[in-house]
């Protein structure tokens, strides 16, 4: 296990296959591991979003938490690539190619690269709840449209968190997420309608270990 960065030999990989003009929903997280959720979520978003695809972003690691038991990301990845299993989602290694552990870098980076994309960041309501927290998150909001993903009993904490009430007034109604793609941010929406109760970190052994693995 390890939390380094890697000059990765997936780097082919960190810009994935597009058109201009494509709808791309960008979720990002650990994948440590990934799991069904991850799927869904994206499935989901693709659906309400009208997107053409999701790149899942496999983070080197997350500052907001313990990276201690973080698997290497070419495990990561292919496990990522497993799960998946829809051809409108990739697995990009973008983050550990450009070294950062911030999305405000992948998205700069982004957005700097292929202008020609229109990019929604996807998150779950739980990471909406400390979105205060993440480095540079007002610059984040101002440049990406936000999906945020229901997933009970986070709601209420999600929607009355520092950051839910600074972009208050930027929020569309829910039966307008077809339409976020297309806004300038800031915008964002709060899905409701996907019940799921898995989580990466339930997916764990003590040990950090995936379960189902030796």
């Amino acid at each position: 296990m390890s939390n380094t960065f890697l000059v990765p030999r997936f780097a082919a990989q960190a810009i994935p296959p597009h058109m201009p003009g494509m709808r791309i929903g960008l979720l990002g997280g650990s994948f440590n591991p990934p799991h069904q959720a991850h799927r869904a979520i994206s499935q989901f978003a693709l659906k309400r979003l009208q997107l053409d695809r999701v790149w899942w972003l496999v983070t080197p690691g997350n500052p907001l938490k313990e990276n201690g038991t973080l698997h290497e990301l070419g495990a990561r990845m292919q496990a990522a690539r497993e799960v998946a299993d829809d051809p409108r989602i990739a697995v990009s290694c973008l983050e550990s190619v450009i070294r950062t552990r911030y999305t405000i870098d992948t998205i700069n980076t982004l957005r700097r690269r292929l202008p020609a994309l229109r990019f929604v960041w996807i998150m779950g309501a739980d990471n909406l709840a400390q979105f205060h927290r993440w480095q540079d998150w007002r610059r984040i909001a101002g440049q990406v449209p936000i999906a945020v993903i229901d997933r009970p009993p986070q709601s209420f904490r999600a929607l009355g968190s520092p950051a839910a009430q600074a972009l208050a007034r930027y929020r569309l109604p829910e039966g307008k997420a077809a339409l976020l793609a297309d806004r300038p941010a800031p915008a964002w929406v709060f899905l409701t309608g996907l019940k799921l109760n898995l989580s990466s970190t339930g997916l764990r052994n003590p040990d950090g270990s995936w379960k189902g693995t030796k």
